[in-house]
């Protein structure tokens, strides 16, 4: 399994910056946003592992971003805050947050509190993760099972491989030999086009959550379109 991801969402373009050097040298994928709108659309486009969420910011402040992030994603969250009140604490953890972290921090507490909160969440660089969230859609491998905006879909058994393939490779051109060899196995004789046509039928069945892409020359790809 690759590197684990994290969400930052700062509106202080310093103490994002911070944070980032901070996990980044802790063997972490950050990813940065100065509002809550903005991460909330960078975990619609991209599954993240964890956030880190500010609570002082223009617009909507954390814990609204909180509730909103709650409705869809179960992603843990950590709350940021110069505030360092006990209700404010209780507030973030009973609006769904996991642990509450107060400014200023030292890089060790950070990441202490990021891997005490991952293994309480059972994300472990060493396991994959039971349930991917892309968008709209949520792929459970353990049960085999995939919901396009909490509904149940009716999957073949090669549609969900394929699907799972191109969700573990999120964003990433995948041509078809790559897929026929995963899907298939490298003994298949069968032609390319039985990846095309599966890839036709798993389309029409992901409806509004349809986020394959075809990379012309190539094959196929999984990328939420932006916005």
């Amino acid at each position: 399994m690759g590197q684990l991801t994290i969400l930052v969402i700062d509106d202080e373009e310093d103490m994002g910056h911070l944070a980032e050097m901070y996990l980044e040298n802790a063997g972490y994928r950050v990813f940065l946003a100065s509002s809550g709108k903005e991460g909330y659309e960078l975990l619609k486009r991209k599954a993240m592992d964890l956030i880190i969420l500010d609570i002082m910011m223009p617009d909507e402040d954390g814990y609204q971003v909180c509730q909103k992030i709650r409705e869809k994603y179960n992603t843990p969250i950590i709350f940021l805050s110069a505030k360092g009140e006990e209700w404010d604490k209780v507030k973030g953890l009973k609006l769904g947050g996991d642990d509450y972290i107060v400014k200023p921090f030292s890089p060790g507490e950070l990441t202490a509190r990021i891997e005490a909160v991952l293994r309480r969440s059972n994300v472990k660089s060493t396991e994959a993760k039971t349930q991917i969230h892309i968008g709209e859609i949520l792929i459970d491998r353990m049960s085999r099972t995939v919901a396009v905006n909490g509904d149940l879909i009716a999957l073949t058994m090669k549609e969900f491989d394929l699907l799972l393939f191109l969700a573990e490779h999120y964003a990433q051109a995948l041509s078809r030999e790559q897929l026929l060899e995963h899907i298939w196995g490298i003994g298949y004789f069968g032609s390319l086009r039985t990846v095309d046509t599966h890839v036709k039928t798993l389309r029409m069945k992901l409806g509004i959550a349809d986020y394959i892409q075809t990379v012309w020359g190539i094959g196929y790809k999984l990328e939420v379109p932006s916005e």
